[in-house]
């Protein structure tokens, strides 16, 4: 049995409402009931009754949106984080810290922060973008990136064969 097939009634229908209140149609539906409801207005003389359905009906369709829309959320921000975790997890060099962080504590955080801080602010300090971003680093990422499978020392073989092959490739002046 799959887990959608096990997942409560409620958990079921609150999704069923949240995929059709996020359609088109859910928009035209409450935009008629809301024409018609002006085009009853003279039929009912404006009447306090009148204008209490639509405050009625609006309020209680507006209560239970705002916890459709916190599941939502919620359940888009935890798919979220479990995708950084498993880039941060999979990423050689990444601090494994950071998996989870979110369950750090708002001290910790903001050290982290902090950390982060500096390091963007001596990334600005390299004003050479071609420098620091070049396509040669790009072709060695991506190189090491295919070694990376076939063994420790891949990445290292990977990076000699670039440097091998520019230094084949024909030398051409600097901005040109």
């Amino acid at each position: 049995m799959t887990r959608n097939s096990r997942s409560r009634p409620a958990e079921r229908l609150a999704m069923a409402v949240t995929r059709f209140a996020s359609r088109g149609a859910a928009f035209l539906i409450a935009l008629a009931l809301v024409v018609l409801w002006i085009a009853t207005g003279p039929l009912f003389h404006y009447s306090n009754t009148w204008q209490l359905v639509i405050n009625t009906g609006t309020t209680v369709v507006t209560f239970l949106m705002v916890f459709l829309i916190q599941r939502s959320q919620n359940k888009e921000a935890l798919a979220m984080q479990l995708k950084l975790n498993e880039i941060v997890a999979a990423l050689e060099g990444a601090s494994n810290r950071l998996v989870s962080i979110e369950n750090l504590s708002e001290k910790e955080l903001m050290t982290l922060h902090a950390h982060y801080a500096t390091l963007a602010e001596m990334a600005k300090r390299d004003i050479d973008l071609l420098k620091s971003h070049s396509i040669d680093e790009a072709e060695a990422r991506h190189q090491s990136k295919l070694g990376s499978g076939r063994g420790p020392h891949a990445a290292e073989s990977s990076q000699q064969g670039q440097k091998k092959h520019r230094a084949q490739e024909p030398h051409q002046p600097p901005g040109g």
